[in-house]
């Protein structure tokens, strides 16, 4: 996926002095980085939720997220308390929750790797949303690759009866709210602190996960859940793919022109696969093969052309 805390770009350490005595190729490997773990994190979440609930898993994943950002960072955060702020953070955190919510509940049904590159549809869907909430019309280029991404979630998703599977349906749902999330982080990164608005992201994720996962999902036993292989996966997902794969991004995006930063991170779908294939025993069929690469084609094309004259709009999201 995703993930959030992308945002924080706009505000990144131009003028580090630590950071301008780095290699340009160590940048562009942080970029990389981030492609890798958040292609991990969907195998990582399949093999999580066959034990924790979708609602907990996600629930706990930001909650330990949000505390670890609070840990790093209280004055930035603490500071910007206000009303103003809070309610903003508050829904980008909901539609964040939703997001995360179907993606995860779709896992259930589906494998790692279809859900890697349906996921990655939220690219393309991204300025259809923009559209709908007042920003500038979709492009005839962007239409072109919503058709190739829709001819490609057909060969992944459509059976033999031409439906889509009931994960498969989920993860695109989710897919939307992934968008949506990117739509509403441009209008309120204008006004708002990113860092506290990624807290409270983090924070109403975990808070709507844990509370809707306690009330209405059985809970596995304590001792099946405090294990080094649970503990280890939501560690993982929380500290590596939330926190350090994010702040890996935000710091090679200020050395990366964008364009090839957007390309790098797509490759988190490919990852996602390869992962799949080699840690979860995923079966790839030809059909399924050429679905991936069509969309895979359609997401290059959104990020390095259709949307090269949004360049400041353009987020990425990861699981």
């Amino acid at each position: 996926m995703n993930e959030a805390e992308e945002s924080e770009q706009r505000q990144a350490p131009h003028g580090d002095a630590r950071l301008d005595r780095l290699p340009t190729w160590a940048f562009t490997a942080m970029l990389f980085v981030a492609a890798i773990v958040w292609g991990s994190g969907f195998f990582v979440m399949k093999e999580a939720v066959d034990l924790l609930r979708p609602s907990t898993l996600v629930g706990a994943r930001y909650m330990l997220a949000a505390i670890i950002m609070l840990v790093i960072f209280p004055r930035r955060i603490l500071g910007n308390l206000t009303a103003k702020q809070l309610v903003p953070g508050a829904v980008l955190g909901v539609v964040y929750f939703v997001a995360f919510l179907l993606q995860t509940q779709g896992l259930t049904d589906t494998t790692p790797g279809k859900s890697a590159f349906l996921t990655a549809t939220y690219a393309v869907m991204t300025p259809f949303v923009f559209w709908l909430v007042g920003r500038s019309r979709p492009t005839l280029v962007h239409i072109g690759v919503a058709v190739m991404a829709v001819i490609g979630v057909g060969l992944v998703s459509l059976d033999a009866g031409l439906a889509i599977g009931w994960g498969d349906g989920l993860t695109l749902a989710g897919a939307a709210f992934f968008a949506l999330h990117i739509a509403l982080l441009g209008l309120y990164t204008r006004d708002c602190d990113v860092f506290l608005l990624t807290f409270m992201q983090f924070f109403m994720c975990g808070l709507c996960g844990l509370g809707l996962g306690f009330a209405t999902e059985a809970q596995p036993p304590l001792e099946s859940v405090l294990t080094l292989s649970v503990v280890g996966q939501i560690v993982w997902l929380a500290v590596v793919c939330s926190v350090i794969a994010s702040l890996g991004q935000n710091v090679g995006q200020t050395r990366v022109p964008p364009s090839q930063a957007a390309l790098i991170l797509s490759l988190e779908s490919v990852f996602g696969v390869l992962f799949s294939v080699l840690c979860y025993g995923e079966v790839l069929t030809l059909r399924i093969v050429a679905g991936f690469v069509v969309i895979f084609v359609a997401i290059v094309i959104s990020e390095t052309v259709a949307n090269k004259g949004n360049a400041e709009d353009a987020v990425e999201e990861g699981a």
